[in-house]
């Protein structure tokens, strides 16, 4: 006889949802021929350069405890990064290093809200910071981006309504999953003026940062932000440099906080592994150019993408700014998640269902196109097909 014991979980264990995005994987995971365009990483492993350091610091015996908040070289090649590509100069102390981009997250929701708070996000949006949001108790509260074919756009009033007084936070993602929104200045500089006016934290997932097609970075919170702001920035090495499997990742945030998130390390993870870190550093240190020629192709695919489902006559979207991700409409069609089952079994390519970044991407497909040229170009065509068919 078997036994549920799932009654006897916590509520906010129990309720934890299932990721749309993986109930898509799930169903097409194995098939012969299928491209997989639903997760968002590149097809590429890991460059030799940053596989190398790590493996030197494995074979040299770097198995052991080490620092709570990153190893010392990790924050001091975190500062040289940021130094590079904010154009001034930063201090090792600002850096926690985090097993990956989501525990950065969850440490930031876990610094800054608790049980019968609310913390506000831009929708349609990565379903994991509403998901971990929940389940530390903590309510998130959607605010809809407005579409049209000429891009995403914030209303900040819209988020100023949003506010009540349980609200702690403004989670915002730019370069945004799914949908590739960028902020522009204007639009950080309210948001900011709102969390200072309001009293609020501001968690910025700025991970998409460098995978920007207007020539240099987005902008950014770093940009225009005074020193005693409240705000915590979260990343990881997982995009720029293929590293999704490595779970590593950093938190930059005002000194003076650096004890309590390495406390919080110390009770979630006790540490990155050192031999890790030294991937890290290596990245950080040497993978400019690497990351430079991934946006490139990430650019490429993109024009090639469009330019396909754009002949179609039936596709609706906005040419993304940032990131690496189509989040697309078709004409007539409504139930995106079985949408996306259908271009597995019928087309051979894997996407996102809209609805697993919210109520707001009911209608929509996300489509990854870091990958090859040649392979989103073939996805591209197959998914144009099986429109045509519709």
């Amino acid at each position: 006889m078997s036994v549920d014991l799932r009654d006897v979980l916590s509520a906010r264990a129990g309720n934890s949802p299932v990721s749309g995005i993986e109930a898509a994987v799930d169903h097409g995971r194995g098939r012969p021929g299928l491209i997989p365009l639903w997760s968002g990483e590149s097809d590429l492993p890991t460059p030799d350069f940053i596989a190398a350091a790590a493996a030197a610091g494995l074979q040299g015996g770097e198995t052991f405890y080490t620092w709570q908040g990153g190893i010392p070289d990790l924050r001091e090649a975190l500062a040289r990064y940021h130094g590079r590509h904010f154009g001034r100069p930063f201090e090792a102390k600002e850096f926690i290093a985090t097993g990956g981009g989501m525990h950065a997250i969850q440490m930031c929701i876990d610094a800054t809200a608790g049980a019968g708070d609310e913390a506000i996000y831009l929708t349609p949006a990565w379903p994991n910071f509403a998901a971990a949001a929940a389940i530390a108790g903590v309510r998130p509260v959607g605010v809809p981006l407005d579409f049209s074919v000429n891009g995403w756009s914030c209303d900040v009033g819209r988020v100023e309504d949003a506010v009540t007084e349980r609200t702690k936070m403004i989670f915002v993602n730019s370069p945004s999953n799914p949908t590739g929104w960028t902020a522009d200045p204007e639009t950080l500089s309210a948001i900011l003026d709102l969390a200072r006016r309001k009293g609020l934290w501001i968690i910025a997932d700025e991970i998409y940062a460098l995978f920007h097609f207007g020539g240099k970075r987005a902008a950014s919170f770093l940009d225009i932000m005074c020193e005693d702001d409240r705000i915590l920035f979260v990343n990881t090495f997982s995009k720029n440099w293929a590293m999704t499997g490595w779970r590593i990742g950093w938190i930059k945030a005002h000194p003076s906080l650096g004890r309590m998130f390495e406390n919080l390390v110390q009770y979630s993870t006790s540490g990155v592994a050192q031999f890790m870190q030294r991937g890290g550093i290596a990245a950080l240190d040497q993978g400019d150019g690497f990351l430079a020629e991934q946006v490139k192709q990430a650019e490429r695919a993109r024009d090639t993408l469009c330019r396909v489902l754009g002949e179609t006559g039936r596709v609706r979207f906005s040419v993304p700014p940032g990131a690496f991700y189509l989040f697309f409409a078709i004409d007539e069609l409504t139930d995106s998640t079985r949408a996306a089952f259908d271009l597995i079994d019928e087309a051979g390519v894997g996407l996102a269902p809209g609805t697993a970044f919210g109520e707001d991407g009911q209608g929509f497909l996300r489509l990854c196109f870091h990958r090859r040229v040649d392979q989103v170009e073939e996805a591209a065509g197959r998914i144009a097909e099986w429109i045509r068919r519709r």
